[in-house]
């Protein structure tokens, strides 16, 4: 039967819908081009230099400013991961909302006429808790990660099931900007080599996104054997310091036609808790990006804009001993913490111009910054005041200490009690077998600090009490490993602990949940408790504090403090370890803090010890580079803010 013809009315009903359609879909086209080396947008020679940045480490209202900037400095493209633990928090419960709304930034990346390469995962390392991977997946402790273990295959399957066909409408010959997609990364480094997991997750892209999108993998010249994949394009990653040539003729062995691509040329480094702030020279960088665009490859630098690892999100890595990376994910980028154009940004920008037209124009200032205080913090109380807030539910009791996992708490903290069946009069060593502590354990006896016992360290801690008793282990979760060997990174006591020669048993666990309980102090007072020492241990501190209509973004300084987490106005800033360094100094993004006539609180859990004077400062400047514990004292009258520079007076 011939078709109906539409009558002109039907038309011009029809019209509107055909304008919102993209233009020209059908056209659009992103290939690999083997016999000329290259790719090719809309049929045309392309070549994207791109920069990495993390819409979950930097505050939703702040990724116009940062995707802005980036494209004044002469990128065509960005490159970013998707954290499946930020999405699905529980198996089956999924959050796009406010900052995780991955949409929102795509759409916001078009704005700024950027195109994107995808790294979804399942696994992405970004120095990111898990590498990504969300914690409830080790509620099966046998589980094998990054696998073609069908427990593993099956949450994958689950959450790919949302997720990609939530960003099928953005492919680029759909009419969205991403115009290829990762699978999986650096799957290499892991050692697995399970080649059946990845020709699994290939077939999966390819099932739910179609046969158009170019799927393609990363990894290091190490890596390449057993991360790349037939029929899916390998491109590879190293750093200034590394031998370009050399590692472009592996690539060559894997894609013998085709574009050399190199998925994270590093512009900076990570850093850990305990060593230096890693920094990376300007002339390295450059000299290395005019090579690998004098040769026609695509580059894509990590980081551009590192942003912040908020709340309990960082990851860690093993080297011999356990290594959690910091709140700070600075990076030593182009793009600073907080958002100001540096040095290195110039210079990329004028090697960038040698090779393909840039923007015209200045680039952004810096953002105004402040510095007010110093101020006072109260003495709240101990962690243990507050326990029956903390952990509403009550305790769960085992005869042997369980696991964050097998309890359901995935981040913080978790306290676990038992009492002494015996009286210890002399000191007596405590301990746990097997390096059973994760991360790092506070230890009381009826309520008095003890000391701390630490994953991969030889700390020793002796202890004495009558019978009965109350012996509290606070667990901290530092951070699970994010890269590598990756392998389930179960947190807490994962020992029985003995003390002396006896194995301690009948225990109470008591998840705490310190974010919830700092969110109904504010903006309450808290109970004030009278001590006559200063208190040692796990404490809550806090203040108020107003600001004036000039403020600016800033950072928070806690001089003389040693390890703990901050919030301000119920969000959870971050871990700060002002004892061990080289961060001393927590970004606060201007959109934290209330206008001028509302007080903020700012809320302060100290695991160890408090300075004489429990002192905070906002400065105007970051310090991320300092190993040495130094006490600064600044001048700044009360009622003014200024941005001067601070003075140093003492140091020891």
């Amino acid at each position: 039967m011939a078709p109906e013809k539409l009558s002109r009315p039907s038309l011009l009903l029809l019209l509107p819908t055909l304008l919102l359609l993209p233009p020209q879909v059908d056209t659009r086209s992103f290939v690999v081009d083997r016999e000329h080396d290259r790719f090719l947008l809309d049929g045309t020679p392309f070549r994207y230099v791109s920069g990495s940045l993390h819409y979950f480490r930097v505050p939703r209202v702040l990724w116009a400013d940062r995707l802005y900037k980036m494209q004044r400095s002469g990128l065509n493209a960005i490159q970013f991961y998707v954290p499946w633990n930020y999405h699905e928090p529980e198996p089956g419960v999924y959050n796009f909302n406010g900052s995780r709304d991955l949409f929102a930034f795509l759409h916001e990346a078009s704005i700024a006429n950027l195109l994107v390469i995808l790294r979804p995962g399942p696994y992405i390392c970004a120095e990111w808790d898990m590498g990504g991977l969300p914690a409830w997946l080790l509620r099966k402790p046998n589980i094998h990660l990054r696998t073609s273990d069908p427990d593993f295959l099956a949450a994958v399957d689950s959450w790919f099931q949302v997720l990609l066909p939530k960003i099928y409408p953005w492919l680029y010959h759909n009419g969205g900007n991403i115009i290829s997609i990762q699978v999986e990364n650096e799957y290499g480094s892991y050692r697995a080599c399970d080649f059946s997991y990845m020709r699994h997750l290939a077939g999966l892209f390819r099932a739910l996104l179609g046969e158009e999108i170019l799927l393609f993998t990363t990894d290091g010249p190490e890596g390449l054997e057993c991360g790349s994949l037939k029929g899916v394009y390998t491109t590879v990653d190293f750093g200034p310091a590394d031998n370009m040539t050399k590692i472009f003729a592996l690539q060559r062995k894997y894609e013998p036609h085709g574009p050399l691509v190199n998925s994270e040329y590093y512009t900076g480094w990570l850093d850990y808790w305990g060593q230096n702030h890693s920094t990376r020279s300007i002339t390295d960088v450059t000299k290395g990006l005019e090579n690998m665009l004098k040769l026609g490859a695509s580059v894509n630098m990590y980081m551009f804009h590192g942003g912040t690892n908020f709340g309990y999100w960082n990851g860690a890595d093993e080297k011999g001993r356990f290594l959690p990376i910091t709140t700070s994910y600075d990076y030593d980028a182009p793009i600073s913490e907080a958002g100001d154009i540096t040095p290195k940004l110039f210079a990329i920008r004028n090697v960038i111009s040698q090779f393909q037209e840039i923007p015209l124009g200045p680039l952004p200032p810096p953002s105004p910054k402040m510095m007010i205080g110093p101020f006072t913090l109260q003495l709240d109380g101990y962690l243990l005041d507050f326990l029956h807030l903390l952990c509403p539910e009550g305790p769960i009791h085992s005869v042997l200490p369980m696991t964050f996992e097998a309890v359901k708490q995935d981040h913080g903290f978790m306290l676990y009690r038992t009492y002494l069946t015996y009286a210890v009069f002399e000191p007596t060593q405590f301990w746990v077998p097997n390096n059973g502590i994760h991360d790092r354990a506070y230890v009381m006896v009826d309520g008095v600090f003890q000391g701390i016992l630490e994953r991969n360290t030889k700390y020793k801690l002796f202890l004495m009490g009558k019978i009965g008793a109350k012996l509290d282990v606070l667990l901290e979760n530092m951070g699970r490993l994010s890269f590598g060997s990756n392998y389930s990174d179960f947190k807490g006591l994962l020992q029985a602990p003995v003390l002396g020669q006896t194995i301690l048993t009948q225990w109470l666990m008591f998840p705490l949940k310190v974010d919830k309980l700092v969110k109904w102090w504010f903006p309450l007072q808290l109970l004030k408790r009278s001590h006559t020492q200063i208190p040692s241990g796990p404490t809550f501190y806090s203040t108020t504090f107003t600001i004036l209509d000039s403020a600016g973004d800033t950072f928070l300084y806690l001089p003389g403090w040693t390890k703990g987490q901050v919030w301000i106005n119920g969000f959870n800033l971050g871990r700060y370890w002002t004892k061990r360094g080289p961060q001393h100094t927590l970004y606060v993004p201007r959109l934290l803090l209330f206008p001028k006539g509302i007080l903020n609180k700012i809320t302060v859990l100290e695991l160890e010890n408090v300075p004489p004077q429990p002192q905070i400062q906002f400065l105007n400047s970051p310090i991320l580079n300092s190993t040495l514990h130094k006490t600064y004292i600044y001048s700044l009258s009360a009622d003014t803010q200024s941005d001067s520079e601070p003075m140093e007076l003492s140091g020891h």
